[in-house]
């Protein structure tokens, strides 16, 4: 595990922040696990708003990244042809989320020592549980994911009450999972990581 930090820091910097691929950093509606046969489409393999900032900042930051999947590993590849090269996948793992086992290996393949300060993001619930189950930070994502289950231009289709509808029911199946913050999506992603190095000062734990 990581020695202790000197008390009187001003933050205590995360370690390492893991991500789901398909319905986190991109195919925003998770929508290909609903279609294992296909190839993705251009718009599944966009981006998610927010990811390529949060990666950027990351990557200035010196926080190691990685994503984690279980699509076949040709549509992973096709969907992640969009993000930065230096961000790799995590190695497969022999048993499936909501096994912790995915994250462990993610975390040992970033050579991290230890999983305190370590974070997983992700709007797929099996993949959350993992996280939890690994003893990892973990953040949903609300609009992003299976949850709510839509594309882009689908979600931004919807009026306004309509949108709140599926975000509330969706915010309340992730902390009913039990995980430590809830935001809509990776745009908002920075402020709540902030938030978790505030929270680990204080000396809370996930």
């Amino acid at each position: 595990m990581p020695h202790a930090e000197p008390s009187g820091l001003p933050h205590r910097p995360l370690t390492a922040v893991l991500f789901g691929l398909s319905g986190c950093l991109v195919d925003f509606g998770a929508r290909l696990r609903l279609q294992s046969s296909m190839q993705p489409t251009a718009e599944q393999a966009l981006a998610t708003p927010g990811a390529l900032d949060t990666l950027h900042h990351l990557r200035q930051r010196g926080i190691p990244c990685a994503w984690l999947e279980q699509l076949s590993p040709a549509q992973a590849r096709h969907l992640s042809a969009s993000l930065p090269e230096w961000i790799h996948p995590a190695p497969n793992a022999c048993n499936p989320w909501p096994a912790p086992d995915a994250c462990w290996q993610a975390l040992m393949a970033l050579k991290v020592k230890g999983l305190d300060g370590c974070v997983l993001v992700s709007g797929e619930p099996h993949l959350l549980q993992s996280g939890l189950n690994a003893g990892l930070w973990t953040i949903g994502l609300a609009s992003c994911g299976s949850l709510c289950g839509m594309t882009p231009s689908e979600w931004q289709a919807l009026d306004q009450q309509e949108r709140e509808l599926k975000r509330g029911k969706a915010t309340m199946q992730l902390f009913g999972l039990g995980v430590h913050s809830v935001i809509d999506h990776l745009g908002d992603l920075n402020t709540c990581l902030a938030d978790i190095e505030l929270r680990r000062l204080k000396g809370e734990k996930p």
